[in-house]
């Protein structure tokens, strides 16, 4: 086990609600399709070696329903998807019924009021609220029937969030935070990984700082190459700019659209800003909890 993981699980987790190890991508899925193409020189036709493919994605996820076939190409469907918390003063209704499709590869930008419920959804796609109600799948996999453990394990193999508060481990370095992930996940190439992502954000000659030692947008930025560094399939984005002034934030947004277009990753942008929104392929608008309307930009 590495310093820099030992340091992460003694830190404070205080400033998030979530502990950072299973926020975090790695690239572990990579392995699994390796472990497929193992087995498609012996596939008799595009079924079999489909068939094949689609196995060893789910083999991480052994209980979870089994994964969408290969052709389907869909990275997230949410069908009725209800979620209602308990308040002082009865149950509060937060999502009331969100059906939405994205497409492998897609940006959608998500708009809409404070409270409107951009945030929530967010989190019942990344698994971190579960929905009392309705069905989640993203990449293949109904995430409702993972436990924990292996809902953290599918986080960090398969999906990238960008958080408002940047939820940095104060006692690890830039680099450090950014290989955690990869560290965790068993990559060799872990620090490699980090290095050459704090470079694509501007950052090499950053890589020893702590964040206390960094800037607001340097640190978004350190928590941008955290979520991109394993190449996930899905980035979701939450007001990645709230805490950023208009410039440092505008690099930041650039720096993640950049990122998604080398990788090809699907993106999910929550934001209040509709410019923001429009460079993403579609948006949609939510409004009390639903999908209020949804066009191309």
């Amino acid at each position: 086990r590495s310093a820099a993981s030992s340091r992460a699980g003694k830190a404070s987790s205080a400033a998030s609600p979530y502990p950072a190890a299973m926020l975090s991508p790695s690239i572990a899925i990579r392995g699994a399709s390796a472990a497929a193409a193992t087995a498609l020189p012996h596939a008799h036709s595009a079924q079999s070696a489909a068939s094949a493919l689609n196995a060893a994605r789910a083999a991480p996820y052994r209980g979870a329903p089994r994964a969408a076939p290969l052709r389907s190409f869909r990275m997230i469907a949410l069908d009725d998807v209800r979620l209602t918390l308990a308040g002082p003063a009865g149950p509060v209704p937060i999502l009331r019924g969100v059906t939405l499709r994205v497409e492998a590869g897609e940006t959608l930008g998500v708009v809409g009021p404070s409270g409107s419920g951009k945030s929530t959804l967010l989190a019942a796609i990344a698994g971190l609220e579960r929905p009392t109600s309705g069905r989640v799948r993203v990449d293949g996999v109904d995430i409702a029937g993972l436990g924990e453990d292996a809902l953290a394990r599918f986080r960090r193999d398969r999906v990238g969030i960008v958080f408002q508060a940047f939820h940095l481990i104060p006692t690890m370095t830039a680099a450090e935070n950014v290989a955690a992930p990869l560290e965790l996940a068993r990559r060799r190439d872990a620090r490699a990984r980090a290095a050459e992502a704090l470079a694509a954000v501007g950052l090499a000659h950053r890589e020893r700082h702590y964040p206390g030692q960094l800037s607001g947008g340097e640190q978004q930025r350190v928590a941008l190459a955290r979520a991109v560094a394993a190449r996930p399939a899905l980035v979701l984005a939450d007001e990645p700019t709230g805490n950023l002034d208009r410039a440092t934030g505008g690099a930041a947004i650039d720096l993640l659209f950049a990122a998604r277009a080398e990788s090809g990753a699907t993106l999910v942008l929550i934001t209040h800003d509709p410019a923001l929104a429009a460079r993403c392929g579609r948006v949609v608008r939510m409004e009390d909890g639903v999908v209020a309307e949804a066009g191309a930009c």
